[in-house]
C-alpha cells in the first residue's frame, strides 16, 4: 500500500513538512516526487501547505490505485484513467461510506492529468493519455438584436471529467442542528459550533490553538458581543479574522480547563515524556484532531442524526445568517456592502462563489430567520 511521509525540516531544498510518497517497498515514489517539488519550489503555484497536501493525496490514490492492481503508472492509457474515474462514480467512499461528490472526482481527474502533462513535458513517459478534447460552446454577447444567435467557439477541454450539476446550499433547521449536535461527543460538538458560528472551514478549525483563544472575562459580553481572532492557518494562507460570539469563547474555556485540561493529564501519566501540543481541539491520544477524523466523525454524525449534509453544510449556514444579517443593516447604512463582507468572512478568493448565496437567502428566508436566532441569540439584536 502506497504511503505518505512529511520531510523533516533541515534537508536543504526540501520545505519542511514536503509529502513524499513511498511504495509498499517503502521506495520513494520518483515522478509523484519530483512533479510536487517542482510545484512547490519552482513556479510558485501553490500559495500554501493545504494546496500541496491537497495535489499530495490526489497523487497518492491514484499510485495507491495502481500499486492494489498491479498496473505500471507508465503503462497507463486514457481508459485506465476513466476507470479510475468510473469506480469513484459507483462505489462510496471507502473512508466516509458517502458517494464522492463530482467536483471531488473531476479534481483528482485533473490533477493526474495535470501529472500526465508534466510527466511527457519532461521525458518520464514517451506517449501520454489522451486527455483533451475540442468542445463547441456558444458565447452569448451582452447586449443587441442578434444576441440569442451568440458566437461559436472552440475550446480545448479535459475529457474525463464528468458533468457537475450545481446544487444550491440550504441552511440546517434548527430542529437539525439540535438533533446533530446530539450525536456529538466533545471535542467534535465543540468544533461544530464553531464551524456554526464563525464558518470555519475544516483546516482552520484544525489549526485552532490554545492561545489564540481571547481572554473574555473583563468584557461586557452585551455591549461585546463577538471577539475578533485572527486566523494563523487559512485556505491559499490569505489573512482572515473570525468573529465568534462570547458565549462560545466561553465554552470554549470550559473546554480547556475540563475536558481537555483531564486528558493531558491522563496522558501525561501513561506516558511521561508526553506534551501537549498547541492545538486547542485534542482526540482521545492527545493528538491533534486531523482533518480527515473530523470529517469523519461528522459524516457519522448526520447519517446518525438522519441529515442529509456534511462538515460544510455548517460553514453554509453560517453564510447565509450572515447575510441576512448583513443586508439588515445595509438597509440602515447603504454604505455597508453585504456581499463584500462576507466574501471577506467567509475567505473566499472570487466574490462569484460567495455570490451564490444571494439565491440560497431568497430560497430559505424562514430557515435563516430562525437560525440566525439560534446562533446569536438577543445578545447582537440591533447590529
Amino acid at each position: 500500500m502506497v504511503t505518505i511521509i512529511r520531510a523533516a525540516d533541515g534537508h536543504t531544498g526540501i520545505p519542511a513538512h514536503f509529502p513524499i510518497l513511498l511504495t509498499t517497498g517503502m521506495e520513494i515514489i520518483e515522478p509523484a516526487f519530483d512533479y510536487l517539488h517542482e510545484i512547490a519550489t519552482l513556479y510558485g503555484r501553490t500559495h500554501s501547505r493545504e494546496t500541496l497536501r491537497t495535489y499530495a493525496e490526489h497523487l497518492y490514490d491514484w499510485f495507491d490505485s495502481l500499486e492494489q492492481s498491479g498496473i505500471s503508472w507508465r503503462e497507463v492509457r486514457t481508459e485506465t484513467i476513466a476507470a479510475y474515474r468510473n469506480r469513484m462514480l459507483e462505489q462510496p467512499s471507502a473512508y466516509t461510506r458517502r458517494p464522492y461528490a463530482r467536483s471531488t472526482i473531476n479534481d483528482r481527474v485533473r490533477t493526474i492529468c495535470r501529472f500526465y502533462e508534466w510527466a511527457h513535458a519532461h521525458g518520464w513517459i514517451d506517449e501520454r493519455p489522451v486527455l483533451y478534447a475540442d468542445l463547441a460552446i456558444t458565447k452569448r454577447r451582452r447586449q443587441g438584436f442578434l444576441a440569442h444567435l451568440g458566437q461559436r467557439a472552440t475550446v480545448r477541454a479535459n475529457a474525463l471529467t464528468v458533468a457537475e450539476f450545481e446544487t444550491l446550499p440550504r441552511p440546517l433547521r434548527i430542529d437539525e442542528l439540535k438533533h446533530l449536535f446530539s450525536h456529538l461527543d466533545m471535542p467534535y460538538r465543540l468544533m461544530a459550533e464553531w464551524a456554526l458560528a464563525t464558518g470555519m472551514r475544516r483546516m482552520e478549525l484544525c489549526a485552532l490553538a490554545v492561545e489564540q483563544v481571547p481572554d473574555v472575562c473583563a468584557i461586557d459580553a452585551e455591549s461585546v458581543p463577538l471577539i475578533g481572532i485572527s486566523l494563523t492557518a487559512t485556505k491559499g494562507a490569505r489573512p482572515r479574522a473570525v468573529y465568534p460570539p462570547i458565549r462560545l469563547i466561553d465554552r470554549t474555556h470550559w473546554y480547556i480547563g475540563e475536558d481537555r485540561a483531564a486528558l493531558v493529564r491522563m496522558r501525561t501519566r501513561r506516558r511521561s515524556p508526553y506534551q501537549p501540543p498547541a492545538n486547542l481541539f485534542l482526540n482521545h491520544y492527545g493528538n491533534p484532531v486531523t482533518r480527515a477524523r473530523l470529517t469523519a466523525v461528522l459524516a457519522a454524525a448526520f447519517d446518525a442524526a438522519a441529515i442529509k449534509g456534511s462538515l460544510h453544510w455548517l460553514r453554509h449556514t453560517f453564510a447565509m445568517t450572515m447575510l441576512v444579517r448583513l443586508q439588515a443593516q445595509a438597509a440602515v447604512n447603504p454604505a455597508i456592502n453585504p456581499l463584500k463582507v462576507l466574501q471577506v468572512l467567509m475567505g473566499h478568493s472570487s466574490i462569484q462563489t460567495t455570490s451564490i448565496y444571494l439565491r440560497c437567502v431568497e430560497l430559505h428566508d424562514r430557515e435563516i430567520a430562525e437560525s440566525l436566532a439560534y446562533l446569536y441569540g438577543e445578545a447582537i439584536d440591533g447590529g
